[in-house]
């Protein structure tokens, strides 16, 4: 599959890289919860690049494979894929569950980074 050149790569996490790239980092992280089976997650990889352009400099994006790494999965309490959950350092801001236009799941990030900066 060809990827794209981006500013904003979409990250793989997995239980070794999450605390450094997650836990430890304070900028604010999207991590889609996905499988390779799931059609619905199939079909958010192109939208998942869309939102990792759109919000580059704001806004990292990773995926977690839920078979590969079950126990990520079960930390947050993934019962339904894809489920995208929003985080600052250790941190959640958001979760949102299910196939998402880009614009939308951009705009509710956004939503939600305003609601937490006004919180701050």
């Amino acid at each position: 599959m060809n990827q794209s050149a981006t500013s904003n790569p979409i990250l793989q996490l997995t239980t070794d890289t999450f605390r450094s790239e997650v836990l430890e980092n304070t900028s604010p992280i999207l991590v889609d919860f996905w499988a390779p089976w799931c059609g619905p997650c199939r079909a958010m990889k192109p939208i998942l690049a869309t939102v990792a352009e759109s919000l580059a400099g704001t806004v990292r994006v990773a995926q977690v494979n839920v078979d590969e790494e079950p126990g990520l999965a079960q930390a947050f309490g993934v019962r339904s894929i894809p489920t995208y959950v929003l985080l600052q350092g250790p941190k959640l801001l958001e979760a949102f569950i299910g196939l998402a236009p880009a614009q939308v799941l951009v705009a509710d990030i956004r939503k939600a980074l305003e609601k937490q900066s006004s919180a701050g």
